[in-house]
Parts: structure tokens; sequence; C-alpha cells
């Protein structure tokens, strides 16, 4: 590390430590240091502007030796950071490989000569990837039994949901829909050729495949005594995880959640598995919409969960996270230049309104010497551009004083990839995670 570079880490440093306010003790704004550089450049002073709320660092080598650290053990707002945690429990609570099913049954008879099933059909399941691709998927499955039309109505069941949405009875519809070509959405026949194409299942794509049904739409249970026609599975929850981090997408994050037990049953199991006292922190959402709260050494011991658990199944952290300038999503227009480039795996986290506006960037980083280090930066109470800004400048600051960067060993999945990027925003909130279109 050159002397210029060692005074320049040595002044940021020093003005954190001068600017450190416990969040509870600071009850307007103050100027925190901060450097605003072009990804594709070096952070200098000269780039530097003021930034102003408060903040939390927290910057470990892989063997737990501290590098940085600012208000380490106040409590923040982790914002989408939170869906970590999530990630986290459903690893260790469901296992990589676990499929979520949706299942089709009937309480009718069918006709093989006409196509025709006499009676209803009924839809099952709680799979929150479930989208207009793995409906289509099911008319041709439908139409492999022999299935053309239904003459009843078609029910969901209340837990069903598509295409993001949390109304069953609007999934409903939209499955309806989708099962009928005459009916069936240019997103949908979209969705499905894309999907067909990369598998290289050219077959499906010389049929169309449909099921009309006569009837309406209606959300009830499975009616006793119906019979089973078809079961078909999600993608590998590793896989569904990889698209919910990427996108933040917060609908998939609580879905999942949903299947934890909620947030209680999800902080029990951090308190238990991680050591945590009860006041370490307080969770209201697992999507990290509303006012969660953990300070960066406890998002650390929950990355650090997280990092081990992907590793007992041989998964590294891109397995199911972001990596920056590489993959789509919340990371695609950050530490985007040439030398940076694949050197960050993290999570963003943002709240445009909560806390007076919250950003929080977690993960990893690489450096040219070799070195892989942990961080967590929590910022809350000022501008989410700048907080951002200020967190590109810290991780590559410190990738600086270690010989710049280097890129992790990546190649990224177009199939994993394919999940639609659609977030499902809660009804007249605006405390989402903004995607490239949107920010």
């Amino acid at each position: 590390m050159t002397a210029r570079l060692k005074q320049l880490f040595g002044v940021t440093m020093l003005l954190f430590v001068v600017y450190v306010h416990a969040v509870s003790q600071q009850p307007s704004p103050e100027p925190l240091p901060s450097a605003s550089p072009s990804p594709a450049s070096s952070p200098t002073p000269e780039t530097a502007r003021p930034l102003y709320g408060v903040q939390g660092v927290l910057v470990e080598t892989l063997d737990g030796r501290v590098v940085s650290s600012q208000a380490e053990n106040d409590q923040f707002n982790p914002a989408s950071t939170m869906k970590l945690a999530t990630s986290l429990v459903a690893l260790k609570t469901l296992g990589p490989d676990h499929r979520f099913a949706t299942a089709v049954w009937t309480d009718g008879q069918l006709d093989k000569t006409t196509g025709v099933l006499t009676g209803n059909l009924y839809i099952s399941g709680r799979d929150p990837s479930f989208h207009y691709e793995h409906a289509i998927l099911i008319a041709r499955e439908l139409n492999t039994l022999g299935i053309k039309q239904v003459s009843g109505d078609l029910f969901v069941a209340p837990g069903f949901t598509m295409n993001f949405s949390w109304s069953a009875k609007r999934s409903g519809e939209q499955f309806y829909d989708t099962l009928d070509s005459t009916l069936r959405p240019g997103a949908a026949v979209q969705a499905w050729n894309y999907e067909r194409t990369l598998l290289n299942d050219r077959a499906s794509l010389e049929t169309v495949p449909s099921v009309a049904v006569m009837g309406g739409v209606a959300v009830a249970p499975v009616a006793p005594g119906a019979k089973l026609l078809v079961t078909q599975k999600s993608s590998r929850l590793v896989d569904i995880l990889k698209v919910l981090l990427c996108y933040s997408n917060n609908f998939m994050a609580d879905r999942i959640g949903e299947s934890l037990g909620g947030p209680e049953s999800v902080r029990r199991q951090l308190i238990a598995d991680l050591r945590l006292m009860p006041e370490d922190l307080a969770i209201s959402t697992l999507s990290g919409l509303g006012r969660n709260r953990m300070s960066p050494r406890v998002m650390m011991k929950i990355y650090r969960g997280l990092l081990a658990e992907l590793a007992k199944h041989g998964l590294a952290p891109s397995a199911i996270m972001p990596v920056a300038g590489i993959d789509p999503g919340t990371l695609a227009d950050r530490f985007t230049g040439a030398a940076w480039r694949g050197s960050v795996i993290a999570k963003t986290g943002t709240l445009l309104r909560t806390d007076g506006g919250a950003s929080s960037l977690v993960g990893q980083m690489r450096a040219a010497n070799g070195e892989t280090l942990l961080f967590v930066i929590m910022n809350q109470r000022g501008s989410v551009p700048r907080f951002r800004e200020n967190q590109d400048y810290l991780v590559m600051l410190v990738q600086n004083t270690r010989g710049g960067p280097k890129a992790f060993d990546y190649k990224p999945s177009l199939l994993t990839m394919r999940l639609s990027q659609t977030e499902s925003v809660l009804s007249g909130s605006e405390e989402f995670e903004p995607q490239k279109s949107q920010y």
C-alpha cells in the first residue's frame, strides 16, 4: 500500500470517528465523511461533498479481524438487507434444493373422445415464484392427459398467488386467462417462448398448450374427494433466492417468510442459532419494508451465518446474491468500471421515507492482494442517492488499500435470471427498493 493511500485511508477513518453518533442520541442529521467517485475511477478526496445522516460501518477479514468500524453496535433500519436474514432461515429450514409444489385437482370425469372434463378444476399451492410460463406448462400437462376443456369452474386455494400478486382472486383470474390460448396475454406468450428457448425445448414451441374453462373463477379450498391430476414443482429454492435478492422482490420474501412462520418465528430462530440477545433485533417484515432494527454487528453475524449455511451445501455467496456490475437488478449499475466489475457481491437495502430515508449495503469485496473482506454499511436520515455513493466509495477505498479490486470467479445463469423483474409494492407505500428503470 502506498503512502498516499495510507494517508487517504487514515484521514477517512479518522473522520468516521469524529462523526460517530448513536442513532437514538441524534435528533437532527449531521454531515458525515463522504466522497463520490465514479465507479470507474479511483476515489480521491477532491470528489468529496457533504453527506448528512447517521451511519454504521463494520468491515472484517474472513477470520474476523476488524478492519474498520463506526457505530457498529448502534441499531439501524436494515431495509431490504433484511432479506439476507430471511434467506438464511429459509435455507436452514427448507434446504437449497427445496421446490414449492403447485397441484391441480378435479372433482369431475374426463371424456377422452372429446377432451372435455365434466366438473371443476382446483389449484392449490403457495409457490412465491409462480408465473405465466408455469401456468402454460400446466396447460401443456393437462393436454397430455387429454384435457382440452373444463365444463365447470376454476377454484384457486386461498394461498395461491401468481405473478407476484397478493390477491388469490386476481391470481386465479390471471391463471384462468393464461390456461386458454384464446385469452392468453402477450406477456404470457413471451415468457413461455423465452423460457422454452433457453431450455432448448423446441418441441414445446411447435404446439400451443390450451385448456378452456367454461365456468367462472373463485377462491376456495380443494373439494373433499377431488382427484390429483398434475403436480408442478418450482425451481430450487437457491435459484428463487438468487432472483429474490437480485431484484429485491418484496412479495417473494414475505411469501417465503410466511412458509417459515412469519417475522416472529424467524426472529426467534435467528436469536437461537446466532446466539443473539432478544433486544438485538426487531423484525416487523421479512422483506425489509417498515421499521426493522438491528446493528451492523448483528447483521455481520447474520451474513456470516448465511455464508456458513451456503458452504455446508458447497455453494458460493454468488449462488444467491447479486454480483455487482454483472447480475441484473439493484446492483446492475454499481461498481461497473472495468476494474471493479464483479469484485463486489452484496445485498442492497432502500427505504425512501421510513426513518428519514434508509440505505444499506451488506456483502463482501475482493481485493487484488487475494483478500476477501466482509462489510456492513447502514445509513439513514438523509439522501438515499448520496448514501449509495458513499457506500460505493467506502468499499472502493478499502479495496484500494489492498492493491485495488479483483473480480470474484463467477459465471451467471441466464435461466435463473429469467424470473420477472416485476416488483409488487404494498398498496399506497413508497417504501421499496427501486429497480433500474425507476431510479
